[in-house]
């Protein structure tokens, strides 16, 4: 293999979107949504509530399907593909949820297992434990694997969900809201989970957020979601120095000082 194809291998899009467009009623959500996430890169979305942000992800993980346009995920196109391939891609993409989504009558140990047991009927008791023990480490929380969700707190929920995810090593990363409702401290580990994953699993991530510091510390790129259309993306600092009154209004809400 030349250096060429190297390079093209390492841009190639894991999610390629053309012309996106989704309504509900006389709503226009996405309204000609064109953007590549790459392999390997975190870009973050930006944007007010109901803006769309969540039905773009929803979309891209085909519980919704798109009015018109392409959304190809792995290089299949998600609305086109059987019941029985979306299931199998969806085993390659994680979805961090806003609110964890752990079962609340199941231990820490037992939420982690669930997706295993689920999807891969041939694993032996060791191999699952096993893999419990690597994504707890991986996530900072082996001491709770016989805790009860309600004995969390929301930063380590927020972290067990990240593992449940991370237990069937996803090449994609979905994170919704991923350090809403979490104190400064704990929003700062979350992000800093957020680049262990990147780096450790090799995964490429979108991260839907209204917090621009999560935005800054995970991103190589991020853009917002405006009036149903992408503004260009791009580097945290360059796409803020701007007198877009959108984006400075977005900017100056977060109090950041990029100084």
């Amino acid at each position: 293999m030349d250096t060429k194809d190297i390079y093209t291998e390492a841009k190639r899009p894991v999610i390629s979107i053309r012309d996106l467009k989704k309504s509900f009623g006389t709503l226009t959500v996405l309204n000609g949504i064109d953007i590549d996430i790459l392999k390997g890169e975190n870009i973050a979305v930006l944007g007010k509530s109901g803006s769309g942000k969540s039905v773009l992800i929803k979309i891209i993980s085909g519980l919704l399907k798109p009015d018109s346009g392409i959304v190809k995920v792995l290089g299949q196109e998600v609305d086109k593909i059987t019941a029985a391939e979306l299931q199998q891609l969806r085993l390659k993409i994680g979805f961090s949820f806003q609110n964890s989504a752990l079962y609340d009558s199941m231990s820490v140990k037992e939420n982690l297992a669930f997706p295993l047991v689920r999807n891969k009927r041939d694993l032996s008791i060791k191999e699952v434990n096993d893999a419990i023990e690597e994504v707890l480490n991986e996530v900072g929380l082996s001491q709770t694997i016989n805790q009860m969700p309600s004995e969390l707190s929301g930063g380590q929920k927020k972290r067990i969900g990240i593992a449940r995810t991370l237990i069937l090593k996803p090449e994609i990363m979905l994170y919704d809201e991923p350090t809403s409702g979490l104190d400064p401290m704990t929003s700062i580990e979350i992000n800093n989970l957020i680049n262990k994953v990147k780096q450790q699993y090799n995964t490429s991530s979108i991260i839907i957020t209204h917090d621009l510091t999560c935005a800054k510390q995970t991103a190589d790129r991020v853009t917002m979601l405006l009036n149903g259309k992408f503004l260009p993306p791009g580097k945290f600092e360059d796409v803020f120095n701007t007198q877009d009154q959108s984006l400075r209004t977005f900017y100056d809400y977060n109090f950041i000082n990029s100084k």
